[in-house]
């Protein structure tokens, strides 16, 4: 409960600064010239808010083409340019159904990850009801040769789930918000040594070797979104891990973006202290840590055709 509180107090603090801004929204979700707005709310421009899921998704026959791309710890300096010469690549194809469903398929360069999802629109915000609803379901395939080495890893333990809640809420003309309920299978956790105090745990005279993961993780992930004009909105994202082991190395991952609409392009300019960008690490294992400075620059590009 102690990580949710921090949570909430650090969405109601962006929230109650941002207030004072101006100006108005992105184009999509002014749908509306008053107040008395009666149909299909968007609540978000883009189908990532800015690593996690929106409610937003592809209408029938439109093709969403999404390039992520994440770069080095900024702690590296000059040596790697601020990071710069580290990168992330995931490259990912969306496409609507018909209004109801989005099938999408992905691969990011970091893990080897390969992914094939779904999203399911259930009830769109309006007059009469004041949440946009949707699931959705990703299976993703880790083929790096970094996990397990030297094991022969099956496809099933090389496999992860997810399924998520996506629930938002258009505020109003200027502010949008989204809590998802996740639930993450793992049918692989990587054993490695134990550390303490930085040096390794031996117990009768061998290594004591431990798992930071867990088979069935619980999650929440909760982000909002204010529009700064027509074009530019912020945009801030918490993920939290409800049942992180004690002795994990990993972090929740907090991560604040600036989105810019230009025509049929939405960019997306990204810090956060994940590295990873595939849907299950982006959840449970983010590398770095905001208070150590450990963080990561990239962005997002969406196209839509």
């Amino acid at each position: 409960m102690k990580k949710i509180t921090k949570a909430k107090f650090i969405l109601f603090f962006f929230l109650a600064n941002l207030l004072n801004s101006q100006e108005n929204l992105l184009d999509q979700i002014d749908d509306n010239n008053s107040e008395e707005y009666t149909i299909e709310i968007s609540a978000f421009k883009a189908p990532k808010i800015i690593n996690s899921q929106s409610t937003k998704q592809s209408n029938k026959d439109e093709l969403f083409l999404y390039v992520a791309h994440r770069f080095g710890n900024i702690n590296g300096g000059i040596r790697t340019l601020f990071g710069l010469d580290i990168a992330n690549t995931k490259i990912e194809l969306m496409y609507g159904i018909n209004e109801k469903f989005q099938v999408g398929f992905s691969r990011e360069s970091l893990k080897k990850i390969y992914s094939l999802n779904l999203k399911n629109k259930f009830l769109e915000q309006n007059a009469s009801f004041p949440f946009n609803v949707s699931s959705y379901f990703s299976y993703n395939y880790n083929s790096s040769d970094f996990l397990a080495p030297g094991d022969n890893l099956s496809l099933s333990q090389r496999s992860l789930f997810l399924f998520q809640f996506l629930i938002s809420n258009r505020i109003n003309d200027k502010i949008s918000f989204q809590v998802s309920p996740i639930f993450i299978k793992r049918n692989y956790n990587q054993e490695r040594f134990l550390f303490v105090d930085g040096n390794v745990v031996f117990e009768d005279g061998l290594p004591v070797q431990t798992t930071f993961e867990k088979s069935e993780n619980y999650a929440l992930a909760l982000s909002s979104s204010y529009k700064l004009n027509k074009r530019t909105s912020i945009n801030l994202e918490y993920n939290i891990n409800l049942d992180r082991p004690e002795i994990s190395p990993y972090s929740n991952a907090l991560s604040i973006g600036l989105d810019l609409e230009t025509g049929g392009h939405v960019f997306q300019l990204i810090f956060s202290n994940t590295q990873s960008i595939d849907d299950v690490s982006v959840l449970l294992d983010a590398e770095g840590s905001w208070k150590e400075g450990n963080i990561f620059f990239g962005f997002n590009i969406l196209r839509v055709f």
